[in-house]
């Protein structure tokens, strides 16, 4: 049988007759050559920028309709309200843009894929269509800017409004941090160990203080005013800087709590009821005074004995008559007091109270380890018996050391 005839280039087969010796022509199939992929897309890489302007234009239609669809709830809510809303203009103005983008990369696309089919300037002039989303552009351009300025103003206001929330969640622990120090400065002579836990909110009435009266005199206050938020916070901030000019003025804190007292009556705010507890340790005269305006008993650990320390007088700001006094105690090496607020001991399981005897039950078990240990101690012990702690605890222990 004689040879096929092969063309190099071919790239597609065809019949074609071919004869033999003594037979008649017979059809066999003969490979015809095609032209190149340029012959059909001269531009191919116009083509592939098509593709991609395509893929971009479905994108942006994408995010124009669902920005359509925010600006439809948004006017529909304005509408019903009655109001107007810049939030309605700037979702309408970011779906025009975005609406635009997408109108610019599907006539783009369709442009340069048709370009790519000849070198003809003919068809390279169809991607002058491109100046269509231009010139509307060019028409909008004032609606355009002064969208752009409301959506400046607005990106300021929104950013005031987070500075102004940053404010409103700082200044609450910065106010408790006044109230409730982290730290407190160290004396020679004692082992200071507290602890502090606000509970549900930040704003609380709870507040403590270590400061000298004197050289040889220590003077450690805690206290708790009735309520929660600003008003008694502020309250409780007067009233521990009040005190401290009082305590350095008058020897007996008993006479600090009258004078005090008489001050709050005259606020006008008898809502704003205070506990306080005031216990002064002269190490000169090897003694300890205690005064307390309604506030939950102290636990005095001395000589292998507990012992508390009740209320010296009422709450303060209940009765601008009311009188107070103070009682001595040695100051030996080793007495512990632990002084609390009612945090402490009102934490509640169901029906029942945590309560003072387990307090001084904790002290009891070993009152010779660190003073920090015995607070968190006993803190622990009110978050395991209420979960979690409503009221703010504090809680104090010194020690003559």
């Amino acid at each position: 049988m004689p040879a096929l005839p092969r063309n190099r280039d071919s790239t597609s087969l065809e019949l074609m007759p071919v004869l033999g010796s003594g037979l008649s022509a017979y059809p066999v199939l003969a490979v015809r050559g095609t032209s190149h992929l340029t012959d059909v897309l001269p531009q191919p890489w116009l083509a592939a920028a098509g593709a991609v302007c395509a893929i971009a234009a479905i994108v942006w239609a994408r995010a124009a309709a669902r920005l359509l669809r925010a600006a439809r709830r948004i006017e529909e809510e304005t509408l019903t309200s009655g109001t107007s809303s810049e939030a309605a203009k700037l979702a309408r103005s970011a779906y025009n843009k975005d609406l635009h983008a997408a109108v610019l990369y599907a006539v783009l696309a369709g442009g340069l894929v048709l370009a790519s089919f000849s070198t003809s300037a003919w068809f390279e002039i169809l991607l002058l269509a491109v100046t269509i989303p231009a010139v509307f552009s060019l028409r909008y351009a004032p609606r355009f800017l002064a969208e752009a300025r409301l959506a400046e103003q607005r990106s300021r206001l929104e950013r005031r409004a987070e500075e102004v929330l940053a404010q409103e969640d700082l200044a609450p622990r910065r106010w408790a941090a006044r109230l409730a120090p982290e730290t407190l400065p160290t004396y020679d002579g004692f082992d200071i160990g507290w602890v502090y836990e606000p509970g549900t909110g930040m704003m609380a009435g709870d507040f403590y203080d270590v400061f000298p009266t004197s050289p040889d005199r220590l003077a450690v206050v805690i206290g708790d005013v009735a309520g929660h938020g600003i008003e008694p916070s502020i309250t409780a901030f007067q009233v521990k800087h009040v005190l401290r000019i009082f305590l350095r003025q008058y020897r007996d804190p008993a006479q600090a709590l009258e004078e005090l007292n008489k001050t709050l009556s005259t606020l006008g705010r008898p809502e704003d009821m205070v506990s306080c507890c005031i216990v002064i340790f002269d190490t000169e005269a090897a003694t300890m005074r205690h005064a307390s305006a309604g506030h939950p008993p102290a636990f005095v650990w001395q000589r292998g004995d507990m012992r508390p320390l009740r209320a010296t007088g009422p709450l303060l700001a209940l009765d601008p008559n009311a009188t107070y006094f103070s009682r001595d105690l040695p100051l030996e090496i080793g007495d512990l007091v632990v002084i609390y607020t009612d945090g402490l001991t009102e934490a509640r399981s169901g029906g029942q109270l945590f309560g003072e005897d387990r307090v001084a039950q904790l002290v009891r078990r070993d009152p010779g380890q660190d003073t920090n240990i015995i607070c968190k101690a006993l803190l622990e012990a009110a978050r395991d018996f209420s979960s979690p702690l409503i009221d703010d605890v504090a809680v104090m222990a010194i020690r003559r050391v």
